[in-house]
Protein backbone atom coordinates (compact mmCIF):
# COMPACT_ATOMS: atom_id res chain seq x y z
CA UNK A 1 0.00 0.00 0.00
CA UNK A 2 1.71 3.33 -1.11
CA UNK A 3 1.28 6.39 1.21
CA UNK A 4 0.43 9.38 -0.34
CA UNK A 5 2.91 11.93 1.18
CA UNK A 6 1.56 15.20 -0.03
CA UNK A 7 -1.95 14.47 1.85
CA UNK A 8 -1.63 15.06 5.83
CA UNK A 9 -2.36 12.40 8.07
CA UNK A 10 -5.67 12.46 9.87
CA UNK A 11 -5.79 13.33 13.16
CA UNK A 12 -7.65 11.40 16.25
CA UNK A 13 -8.25 12.48 19.52
CA UNK A 14 -6.91 10.52 22.61
CA UNK A 15 -10.06 10.06 23.86
CA UNK A 16 -11.11 8.11 20.89
CA UNK A 17 -8.44 5.65 20.94
CA UNK A 18 -9.44 2.06 22.36
CA UNK A 19 -6.43 1.26 24.55
CA UNK A 20 -5.51 -2.44 25.37
CA UNK A 21 -3.81 -3.47 28.89
CA UNK A 22 -1.62 -6.29 27.54
CA UNK A 23 -2.23 -9.37 29.74
CA UNK A 24 0.85 -10.84 31.62
CA UNK A 25 1.92 -14.42 32.46
CA UNK A 26 0.63 -15.63 35.96
CA UNK A 27 2.08 -18.45 37.88
CA UNK A 28 3.47 -19.56 41.27
CA UNK A 29 6.51 -21.00 42.23
CA UNK A 30 6.71 -24.44 44.02
CA UNK A 31 6.04 -22.52 47.19
CA UNK A 32 3.56 -20.66 46.31
CA UNK A 33 4.69 -17.12 45.54
CA UNK A 34 2.81 -15.42 43.15
CA UNK A 35 4.76 -14.62 39.75
CA UNK A 36 3.31 -11.69 36.92
CA UNK A 37 5.57 -11.73 34.31
CA UNK A 38 5.30 -9.55 30.98
CA UNK A 39 7.28 -10.84 28.06
CA UNK A 40 8.71 -7.89 25.89
CA UNK A 41 10.83 -5.13 24.72
CA UNK A 42 13.49 -5.03 21.87
CA UNK A 43 16.85 -4.83 24.09
CA UNK A 44 17.95 -7.75 26.28
CA UNK A 45 17.07 -6.72 29.44
CA UNK A 46 15.03 -7.18 32.40
CA UNK A 47 13.33 -6.22 35.76
CA UNK A 48 12.88 -8.47 38.97
CA UNK A 49 10.76 -6.89 41.37
CA UNK A 50 10.69 -8.54 45.40
CA UNK A 51 7.70 -7.24 46.83
CA UNK A 52 7.29 -8.12 50.08
CA UNK A 53 4.81 -7.09 53.14
CA UNK A 54 7.10 -5.46 55.45
CA UNK A 55 6.25 -1.49 55.14
CA UNK A 56 5.77 0.90 58.04
CA UNK A 57 2.49 -0.80 58.92
CA UNK A 58 4.23 -3.52 60.35
CA UNK A 59 6.97 -2.18 62.49
CA UNK A 60 6.84 -1.95 66.30
CA UNK A 61 9.15 1.08 66.64
CA UNK A 62 9.63 3.77 64.19
CA UNK A 63 12.01 3.32 60.86
CA UNK A 64 12.62 -0.58 61.93
CA UNK A 65 10.57 -1.06 58.64
CA UNK A 66 12.64 1.41 56.62
CA UNK A 67 16.11 0.53 58.05
CA UNK A 68 16.14 -3.20 57.70
CA UNK A 69 15.01 -2.63 53.93
CA UNK A 70 17.98 -0.51 53.35
CA UNK A 71 20.46 -2.68 55.13
CA UNK A 72 19.32 -5.31 53.02
CA UNK A 73 22.23 -4.70 50.79
CA UNK A 74 24.87 -4.24 53.38
CA UNK A 75 26.52 -7.17 54.14
CA UNK A 76 25.83 -11.24 54.38
CA UNK A 77 28.23 -13.50 56.23
CA UNK A 78 29.98 -14.32 52.94
CA UNK A 79 29.99 -10.46 51.76
CA UNK A 80 30.99 -7.27 52.74
CA UNK A 81 28.76 -4.23 51.02
CA UNK A 82 31.41 -3.04 49.08
CA UNK A 83 31.37 -6.84 47.55
CA UNK A 84 28.06 -7.18 47.03
CA UNK A 85 28.05 -3.45 45.22
CA UNK A 86 30.91 -4.73 43.18
CA UNK A 87 29.00 -7.96 41.72
CA UNK A 88 26.33 -5.83 40.50
CA UNK A 89 28.03 -3.13 38.93
CA UNK A 90 30.77 -5.79 37.28
CA UNK A 91 27.82 -6.87 35.85
CA UNK A 92 25.85 -3.63 34.93
CA UNK A 93 23.44 -4.45 37.02
CA UNK A 94 21.18 -2.32 39.73
CA UNK A 95 19.88 -3.26 42.65
CA UNK A 96 17.52 -0.59 44.48
CA UNK A 97 15.24 -1.48 47.71
CA UNK A 98 12.54 0.87 48.67
CA UNK A 99 10.26 0.79 51.92
CA UNK A 100 6.85 2.27 51.67
CA UNK A 101 3.45 2.25 54.54
CA UNK A 102 2.35 -1.29 53.33
CA UNK A 103 5.23 -2.93 51.08
CA UNK A 104 8.81 -3.05 50.82
CA UNK A 105 10.50 -3.84 47.56
CA UNK A 106 13.90 -5.07 45.96
CA UNK A 107 14.63 -4.17 42.74
CA UNK A 108 17.02 -5.90 40.40
CA UNK A 109 17.54 -4.26 36.56
CA UNK A 110 19.91 -5.85 34.42
CA UNK A 111 20.95 -7.77 31.22
CA UNK A 112 18.90 -10.81 30.17
CA UNK A 113 22.17 -13.10 30.04
CA UNK A 114 23.38 -12.35 33.65
CA UNK A 115 20.28 -13.72 35.62
CA UNK A 116 21.70 -17.05 36.28
CA UNK A 117 24.87 -15.10 37.89
CA UNK A 118 22.12 -12.75 39.77
CA UNK A 119 19.62 -14.59 41.22
CA UNK A 120 21.72 -16.50 43.77
CA UNK A 121 23.07 -12.81 45.38
CA UNK A 122 19.44 -11.88 45.52
CA UNK A 123 18.70 -14.77 47.44
CA UNK A 124 21.55 -14.41 49.82
CA UNK A 125 20.82 -10.78 50.52
CA UNK A 126 17.17 -12.03 51.52
CA UNK A 127 18.11 -15.52 53.47
CA UNK A 128 21.93 -14.43 54.45
CA UNK A 129 21.83 -10.58 55.40
CA UNK A 130 23.46 -9.48 58.97
CA UNK A 131 22.80 -6.04 59.41
CA UNK A 132 26.53 -4.93 60.44
CA UNK A 133 26.33 -2.82 63.22
CA UNK A 134 29.38 -0.56 61.69
CA UNK A 135 26.54 -0.16 58.77
CA UNK A 136 24.21 0.91 61.10
CA UNK A 137 26.03 3.34 62.60
CA UNK A 138 26.76 4.68 59.91
CA UNK A 139 23.84 4.97 58.31
CA UNK A 140 22.25 6.55 61.63
CA UNK A 141 24.79 9.13 61.15
CA UNK A 142 24.03 10.10 57.74
CA UNK A 143 20.27 10.12 57.91
CA UNK A 144 20.49 12.24 61.28
CA UNK A 145 22.51 14.57 59.53
CA UNK A 146 20.23 14.35 56.41
CA UNK A 147 16.69 14.90 58.67
CA UNK A 148 18.91 17.70 60.32
CA UNK A 149 19.28 19.87 57.14
CA UNK A 150 15.61 18.66 55.76
CA UNK A 151 14.19 20.12 58.89
CA UNK A 152 15.22 24.04 57.86
CA UNK A 153 13.27 23.32 54.14
CA UNK A 154 9.48 24.44 54.69
CA UNK A 155 8.31 21.93 52.01
CA UNK A 156 9.80 19.44 54.21
CA UNK A 157 8.59 20.06 57.10
CA UNK A 158 4.80 20.86 55.35
CA UNK A 159 4.70 17.46 53.76
CA UNK A 160 5.33 15.65 57.47
CA UNK A 161 2.45 17.92 59.26
CA UNK A 162 0.13 17.42 57.06
CA UNK A 163 -0.11 14.16 57.03
CA UNK A 164 0.31 13.84 60.46
CA UNK A 165 -3.36 16.02 60.69
CA UNK A 166 -5.04 14.27 58.14
CA UNK A 167 -4.54 10.57 59.30
CA UNK A 168 -2.69 10.69 62.83
CA UNK A 169 0.79 10.83 63.95
CA UNK A 170 0.40 7.23 65.39
CA UNK A 171 -0.86 5.95 62.14
CA UNK A 172 1.60 4.75 59.58
CA UNK A 173 0.60 7.08 56.73
CA UNK A 174 0.83 10.16 59.24
CA UNK A 175 3.55 8.86 61.12
CA UNK A 176 7.10 10.59 60.30
CA UNK A 177 11.09 10.47 62.23
CA UNK A 178 12.31 12.48 65.04
CA UNK A 179 15.95 12.03 65.63
CA UNK A 180 15.84 10.16 68.70
CA UNK A 181 13.85 7.43 66.47
CA UNK A 182 17.56 6.43 64.84
CA UNK A 183 19.26 6.42 68.48
CA UNK A 184 17.04 4.21 69.85
CA UNK A 185 17.20 1.64 66.63
CA UNK A 186 19.33 -1.20 67.59
CA UNK A 187 21.14 -4.80 65.40
CA UNK A 188 19.05 -7.10 67.07
CA UNK A 189 15.70 -5.59 66.76
CA UNK A 190 16.40 -5.00 62.94
CA UNK A 191 17.28 -8.72 62.29
CA UNK A 192 14.38 -9.64 64.21
CA UNK A 193 12.56 -7.34 62.11
CA UNK A 194 14.45 -9.07 58.96
CA UNK A 195 13.90 -12.49 59.94
CA UNK A 196 10.03 -11.92 60.50
CA UNK A 197 9.60 -10.25 57.52
CA UNK A 198 11.77 -11.26 54.81
CA UNK A 199 13.70 -14.77 55.24
CA UNK A 200 10.44 -15.74 56.47
CA UNK A 201 8.01 -13.39 55.00
CA UNK A 202 5.55 -13.01 52.64
CA UNK A 203 5.75 -12.35 48.81
CA UNK A 204 5.45 -11.59 45.46
CA UNK A 205 7.70 -10.94 42.26
CA UNK A 206 6.53 -8.77 39.20
CA UNK A 207 8.84 -9.58 36.22
CA UNK A 208 9.38 -7.56 32.80
CA UNK A 209 11.53 -7.34 29.81
CA UNK A 210 12.71 -9.75 27.13
CA UNK A 211 12.69 -12.72 29.45
CA UNK A 212 15.18 -15.79 29.18
CA UNK A 213 13.97 -19.15 28.07
CA UNK A 214 14.73 -20.39 31.74
CA UNK A 215 13.45 -17.08 33.69
CA UNK A 216 10.20 -19.61 35.31
CA UNK A 217 12.94 -22.78 36.54
CA UNK A 218 15.22 -19.69 37.93
CA UNK A 219 13.26 -17.95 39.84
CA UNK A 220 12.06 -21.20 41.14
CA UNK A 221 15.60 -22.69 41.84
CA UNK A 222 16.56 -19.65 43.96
CA UNK A 223 13.00 -18.67 45.57
CA UNK A 224 11.01 -21.61 45.49
CA UNK A 225 12.12 -23.27 48.84
CA UNK A 226 11.83 -19.94 50.98
CA UNK A 227 9.16 -20.26 53.55
CA UNK A 228 6.80 -17.70 52.21
CA UNK A 229 5.32 -17.37 55.55
CA UNK A 230 1.86 -15.78 55.48
CA UNK A 231 1.57 -12.13 57.12
CA UNK A 232 -1.12 -10.47 58.80
CA UNK A 233 -2.36 -7.37 57.54
CA UNK A 234 -2.21 -5.10 60.55
CA UNK A 235 -5.12 -2.23 60.70
CA UNK A 236 -4.44 1.26 62.31
CA UNK A 237 -7.23 3.36 62.92
CA UNK A 238 -7.14 7.24 61.64
CA UNK A 239 -7.03 9.79 64.18
CA UNK A 240 -7.20 13.24 62.27
CA UNK A 241 -6.56 16.34 63.90
CA UNK A 242 -9.58 18.52 65.28
CA UNK A 243 -7.88 21.57 64.47
CA UNK A 244 -7.92 22.15 61.26
CA UNK A 245 -6.11 25.64 60.28
CA UNK A 246 -2.07 25.80 60.58
CA UNK A 247 0.20 28.52 60.97
CA UNK A 248 4.05 27.39 61.75
CA UNK A 249 7.36 29.70 61.26
CA UNK A 250 10.07 27.60 60.58
CA UNK A 251 12.23 29.69 59.66
CA UNK A 252 12.08 33.47 60.95
CA UNK A 253 14.23 34.73 57.68
CA UNK A 254 13.02 32.92 55.49
CA UNK A 255 11.02 34.13 52.24
CA UNK A 256 8.66 31.68 51.23
CA UNK A 257 6.41 29.50 52.40
CA UNK A 258 4.95 26.09 52.03
CA UNK A 259 1.19 25.40 51.69
CA UNK A 260 -0.63 22.45 52.20
CA UNK A 261 -4.48 21.98 52.07
CA UNK A 262 -5.85 18.49 52.03
CA UNK A 263 -8.55 16.42 53.11
CA UNK A 264 -9.50 12.38 53.75
CA UNK A 265 -10.33 10.96 50.90
CA UNK A 266 -11.92 7.14 49.80
CA UNK A 267 -9.75 4.75 48.65
CA UNK A 268 -9.73 4.10 44.95
CA UNK A 269 -11.57 1.05 44.98
CA UNK A 270 -14.91 3.73 45.99
CA UNK A 271 -17.00 4.35 42.90
CA UNK A 272 -16.31 8.08 43.52
CA UNK A 273 -12.15 7.64 43.28
CA UNK A 274 -12.23 7.66 38.98
CA UNK A 275 -14.74 10.37 38.22
CA UNK A 276 -12.46 12.62 41.08
CA UNK A 277 -9.26 12.07 39.32
CA UNK A 278 -10.95 13.77 36.14
CA UNK A 279 -12.26 16.73 38.41
CA UNK A 280 -8.88 16.56 40.00
CA UNK A 281 -7.17 17.29 36.28
CA UNK A 282 -9.53 20.24 35.76
CA UNK A 283 -8.35 21.51 39.44
CA UNK A 284 -4.90 21.05 39.57
CA UNK A 285 -3.88 17.83 37.98
CA UNK A 286 -1.46 19.11 35.27
CA UNK A 287 0.40 22.23 33.68
CA UNK A 288 -2.92 23.54 32.25
CA UNK A 289 -5.28 22.91 35.16
CA UNK A 290 -7.32 26.03 37.44
CA UNK A 291 -4.70 26.08 39.88
CA UNK A 292 -1.67 26.94 37.25
CA UNK A 293 -3.66 29.13 35.12
CA UNK A 294 -4.57 31.55 38.05
CA UNK A 295 -2.17 31.01 40.65
CA UNK A 296 1.42 30.86 38.35
CA UNK A 297 0.01 32.49 35.42
CA UNK A 298 -2.56 35.12 36.19
CA UNK A 299 -1.27 36.20 39.60
CA UNK A 300 2.49 35.11 39.68
CA UNK A 301 2.19 33.85 43.49
CA UNK A 302 3.92 30.70 42.83
CA UNK A 303 6.08 29.25 40.15
CA UNK A 304 3.83 25.84 40.42
CA UNK A 305 1.40 24.48 42.17
CA UNK A 306 -0.54 21.25 41.55
CA UNK A 307 -3.32 18.80 43.64
CA UNK A 308 -3.77 15.12 43.22
CA UNK A 309 -5.32 12.11 45.02
CA UNK A 310 -2.79 10.41 46.90
CA UNK A 311 -2.26 6.63 45.68
CA UNK A 312 -3.06 5.01 49.12
CA UNK A 313 -3.86 1.41 49.88
CA UNK A 314 -6.46 1.83 53.20
CA UNK A 315 -7.81 5.37 52.20
CA UNK A 316 -6.56 8.15 50.39
CA UNK A 317 -6.56 12.10 50.89
CA UNK A 318 -6.87 14.62 48.48
CA UNK A 319 -3.71 17.36 48.51
CA UNK A 320 -3.42 21.06 47.22
CA UNK A 321 0.39 21.81 47.20
CA UNK A 322 2.28 24.61 46.41
CA UNK A 323 5.57 26.97 47.84
CA UNK A 324 4.72 30.66 47.85
CA UNK A 325 6.15 34.29 48.67
CA UNK A 326 5.42 34.87 52.31
CA UNK A 327 3.61 37.80 51.59
CA UNK A 328 1.48 36.02 49.34
CA UNK A 329 0.34 32.64 51.15
CA UNK A 330 -2.94 34.23 52.27
CA UNK A 331 -4.02 35.35 48.97
CA UNK A 332 -2.80 32.12 47.25
CA UNK A 333 -4.91 29.85 50.05
CA UNK A 334 -7.86 32.13 49.07
CA UNK A 335 -7.35 31.54 45.60
CA UNK A 336 -7.66 28.20 45.79
CA UNK A 337 -10.83 28.08 47.67
CA UNK A 338 -11.81 30.30 44.76
CA UNK A 339 -11.79 27.69 42.48
CA UNK A 340 -13.32 25.15 44.48
CA UNK A 341 -16.22 27.29 44.51
CA UNK A 342 -16.16 27.93 41.15
CA UNK A 343 -15.93 23.90 40.10
CA UNK A 344 -18.86 24.03 42.80
CA UNK A 345 -20.97 26.19 40.76
CA UNK A 346 -20.20 26.33 37.12
CA UNK A 347 -20.41 23.57 34.59
CA UNK A 348 -16.78 22.83 33.08
CA UNK A 349 -17.24 23.60 29.12
CA UNK A 350 -17.09 20.85 26.66
CA UNK A 351 -13.92 22.13 25.46
CA UNK A 352 -12.16 22.64 28.42
CA UNK A 353 -13.34 19.03 29.65
CA UNK A 354 -12.33 17.53 25.83
CA UNK A 355 -8.96 18.70 26.58
CA UNK A 356 -8.70 17.20 30.25
CA UNK A 357 -9.81 13.68 28.64
CA UNK A 358 -7.37 13.59 25.99
CA UNK A 359 -4.62 14.42 28.40
CA UNK A 360 -5.48 11.34 30.68
CA UNK A 361 -6.01 9.17 27.55
CA UNK A 362 -2.36 10.91 26.74
CA UNK A 363 -1.11 9.71 29.96
CA UNK A 364 -2.64 6.19 30.23
CA UNK A 365 -1.40 5.55 26.48
CA UNK A 366 2.39 6.51 27.87
CA UNK A 367 1.94 4.26 30.61
CA UNK A 368 1.84 1.59 27.88
CA UNK A 369 4.61 2.30 26.48
CA UNK A 370 7.23 0.07 26.81
CA UNK A 371 7.40 -3.60 29.51
CA UNK A 372 8.44 -2.23 32.27
CA UNK A 373 5.92 0.34 32.35
CA UNK A 374 3.13 -2.17 31.22
CA UNK A 375 4.46 -4.35 34.75
CA UNK A 376 4.34 -1.20 36.53
CA UNK A 377 0.43 -0.65 35.96
CA UNK A 378 -0.12 -4.39 36.78
CA UNK A 379 1.44 -4.43 39.84
CA UNK A 380 -0.29 -1.10 41.01
CA UNK A 381 -3.81 -2.91 40.52
CA UNK A 382 -2.63 -6.50 41.98
CA UNK A 383 -1.29 -4.68 45.37
CA UNK A 384 -4.63 -3.02 45.24
CA UNK A 385 -7.05 -5.74 44.68
CA UNK A 386 -7.93 -4.85 41.06
CA UNK A 387 -8.22 -6.40 38.01
CA UNK A 388 -8.03 -5.05 34.35
CA UNK A 389 -11.25 -4.48 34.76
CA UNK A 390 -9.96 -1.27 36.68
CA UNK A 391 -8.03 -0.32 34.13
CA UNK A 392 -11.12 -0.49 31.32
CA UNK A 393 -13.62 1.30 33.88
CA UNK A 394 -11.20 4.21 34.01
CA UNK A 395 -11.30 4.40 30.06
CA UNK A 396 -14.68 4.34 30.56
CA UNK A 397 -15.11 7.35 33.23
CA UNK A 398 -12.96 9.57 31.12
CA UNK A 399 -14.76 9.14 28.02
CA UNK A 400 -18.28 9.06 29.55
CA UNK A 401 -18.03 11.61 32.50
CA UNK A 402 -20.17 14.88 31.93
CA UNK A 403 -20.23 18.41 33.77
CA UNK A 404 -23.22 17.68 35.74
CA UNK A 405 -21.30 14.46 37.20
CA UNK A 406 -17.95 16.53 38.10
CA UNK A 407 -19.89 19.70 39.32
CA UNK A 408 -21.78 17.26 41.71
CA UNK A 409 -18.38 15.76 42.97
CA UNK A 410 -16.92 18.85 43.98
CA UNK A 411 -20.30 19.99 45.49
CA UNK A 412 -19.74 16.74 47.70
CA UNK A 413 -15.68 17.06 48.16
CA UNK A 414 -14.33 20.44 47.50
CA UNK A 415 -15.55 22.27 50.06
CA UNK A 416 -13.56 24.66 52.29
CA UNK A 417 -13.86 23.63 55.37
CA UNK A 418 -13.44 19.40 54.76
CA UNK A 419 -9.69 21.24 54.17
CA UNK A 420 -6.87 21.03 56.75
CA UNK A 421 -5.15 24.46 56.05
CA UNK A 422 -1.33 24.26 56.75
CA UNK A 423 1.26 27.61 56.20
CA UNK A 424 4.84 26.83 57.03
CA UNK A 425 7.30 29.94 56.40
Amino acid sequence: MSIDRKQAPSIVDAVDFDLLLPKVESFALRNGVPVYAFNGGAEEVMSIEWVFWSGNSYETANLEAATANFLLRNGTSNKTAFQINDFFEYHGAFLQRSCFNETATISLHGLSKHLDVLLPLVRELIVDSVMPADELSTYVQNMKQRLSVSLKKCDFVAGRLIDAYLFGEDHPYGKYTKAPDFDRLSREQLLSFYDRYYRNGEFMLFVAGKLPANFREALDQYFGDLPNGKVDRPVHAFQPAAQKKYRIENDPNGVQGAIRLARAFPSRTHPDFQPSMILNTVFGGFFGSRLMSNIREDKGYTYGIHSYLMNLMQSSGWMVSTEAGKDVCEATIQEVYKEMRILREELIDDEELSLVKNYLMGSLLGDLDGPFQIIGRWKNLILNGCTDEYFYNTIRTIKSVTPEQLRELAQQYLQEEDFYELVVV
